[in-house]
């Protein structure tokens, strides 16, 4: 077992327990998260959310974000300037498209979750630009799902 600094298993899920997970999601939570989608700008679910608790993976539930880390980008995506652990959240270099980004995936279930651009806020300047649909939110006070 692989466990983060903050205590949290990051062994990477077999591809059976992956497939397993995935079949709760819906087509397009599917097609972002297992095919590296991108949803519409300015429509996900946790764009305008203000409440405070952890975003967690939608597919395996590894705590991502925490609400304190967020900020209104104007991208029209959720965007974080840090994540809880920054052994929860995997770099990939990413060149479709005509350019140059670098893919942030689940280290645990390698789900696709977004980008990371060196355009954010102090401190750490950067802006991890998120799909709603990658994500799924735990209040502030309640016990995170044990999912792996």
């Amino acid at each position: 077992m692989t466990t983060s600094s903050t205590g949290f298993d990051i062994t990477p899920l077999a591809p059976a327990r992956i497939e397993a997970l995935a079949q709760d999601l819906s087509p397009e939570e599917r097609h972002v998260i297992l095919h590296h989608g991108t949803e519409r700008p300015f429509c996900g679910l946790f764009l305008d959310n203000k409440k405070a608790g952890t975003y967690t993976c939608r597919l395996c539930a590894l705590p991502l974000f925490e609400s304190s880390a967020k900020f209104d980008s104007g991208t029209g995506w959720p965007s974080f300037f840090k994540p809880v652990d920054p052994q929860h959240v995997k770099e990939v270099t990413d060149v479709s498209h005509g350019m140059r980004r670098v893919e942030i995936r689940c280290a645990r279930c390698d789900g696709h979750l977004g980008h990371v651009f060196d355009d954010g806020p102090p401190p750490t300047y950067q802006r991890h630009c998120l799909n709603s649909v990658s994500l799924a939110f735990v209040d502030a006070g309640q016990a995170l799902p044990l999912r792996s």
